[in-house]
């Protein structure tokens, strides 16, 4: 399939996308050249809140279905920490300048970059809406980092927030054309086809979503499916 990308929408705080996180890591290491992450901006912005027992609870309920179905650890600090913490928010808004900041840099280490956020959060406990966190987090990450002027950056920098809400708004008109809505999804875009995955595909070791991925982009044009 020629000019073919892998394109993974997806969201920082996203259980499910957490529950991904093996086949992302997969297909980060299979093809490299191909995937692009893009943030939706599900939980930012208007869709950010403040952690309130109710929405814990709800939370709470799907990261034991996620844990259950895949394995992926759930932290009773986090539990602790993040669920039960008082005023806690729940906003991926410094995680997505931080990806979007990591990006300019290299697109190869977002993918890395993305799946520490989510163990810093899941199994660490830490509060990956706040911004030094995120930095910190991304510095253990990247050589040479500075977390100190990557906070800054985090919650000053308007640029980099302006480049944030352009990746925001790419990755929603393109799901509003492919006529997806919930994440993580991927997509499979080449010559004249587009093949989206969604659900259960996402959720294993990524060996089969791999080896499935190959052979669509073996053939000359994927039809269009879920």
């Amino acid at each position: 399939m020629q000019s073919a990308r892998l394109k993974y929408i997806f969201d920082p705080l996203c259980g499910w996308c957490y529950a991904s996180a093996l086949a992302l890591e997969a297909l980060s290491e299979a093809y490299p050249d191909l995937l692009e992450l893009m943030p939706s901006g599900l939980f930012s912005d208007a869709g950010a809140r403040v952690m309130t027992p109710e929405w814990a609870h709800h939370a709470w309920s799907n990261d034991q279905r996620i844990e259950a179905m895949t394995g992926q650890p759930f932290s009773a600090a986090y539990q602790r920490n993040i669920l039960q913490g008082p005023g806690t928010r729940f906003d991926s808004g410094a995680m997505n300048r931080a990806l979007t900041a990591i990006h300019a840099l290299d697109p190869l280490l977002e993918p890395l970059v993305l799946r520490r956020l989510q163990w810093a959060r899941y199994v660490d406990g830490l509060d990956t809406s706040n911004a030094m966190v995120v930095a910190a987090e991304c510095a253990r990450q990247v050589a040479g980092l500075d977390a100190i002027e990557l906070a800054g950056r985090l919650e000053h920098d308007a640029e980099l927030a302006l480049q944030a809400t352009a990746r925001i708004n790419a990755t929603r008109d393109l799901m509003r054309r492919a006529g997806v809505n919930g994440v993580p999804v991927l997509l499979l875009q080449g010559g004249e086809g587009e093949y989206i995955v969604s659900g259960a595909a996402l959720y294993g070791d990524g060996a089969e979503l791999v080896s499935g991925i190959a052979r669509l982009l073996a053939a000359p044009s994927p039809a269009r499916a879920r």
